[in-house]
């Protein structure tokens, strides 16, 4: 009885057949396909200090700060204000001239617009001892300033 079972499973299956070949054909087209121009960005760079950090930028660039120290005078800073950095460390004019601060090149700055000022994501501060039933959890949100960068003096 199992017998007629297992043939009629058998019969029932199909015979497998070998697969199709499929020839693709390479398309000639008369004009050859656009090329796009790379972005030109200026090789003009300089490196300033601010916030314990140094930044190397050229202009045009957007660069997300951490601590701006405040000017003299001024408590706060708002969005769309105009920054002016003056620990200058560097300036590369891009073709021949490179000038190095002895720390910061005196008379160098660098204007810049602040753009945004926000908040990265929380990261998560967990103190933890095992079998004493220690646990803490904070959590923090570093600030940052995003500054566009107007010109390089």
């Amino acid at each position: 009885m199992a017998e007629t079972k297992t043939k009629a499973k058998t019969a029932a299956k199909k015979p497998k057949t070998a697969p199709k070949k499929v020839v693709a054909k390479a398309v000639v087209s008369d004009t050859p396909k656009a090329v796009r121009a790379p972005k030109i960005k200026s090789s003009e760079f300089a490196v300033f200090a601010t916030g314990g950090k140094q930044y190397q930028v050229s202009v045009g660039d957007s660069i997300k700060i951490e601590k701006i120290l405040p000017l003299i005078g001024q408590a706060n800073y708002k969005e769309g204000d105009k920054l002016v950095f003056e620990n200058v460390l560097l300036v590369d004019d891009g073709a021949s001239q490179t000038s190095i601060g002895t720390p910061f090149i005196k008379g160098a700055s660098i204007n810049a617009t602040l753009k945004k000022i926000g908040r990265y994501k929380t990261i998560d501060v967990i103190k933890y001892k095992q079998k004493s039933r220690y646990f803490k959890k904070n959590g923090h949100r570093q600030p940052y300033f995003e500054v566009t960068i107007d010109s390089i003096k």
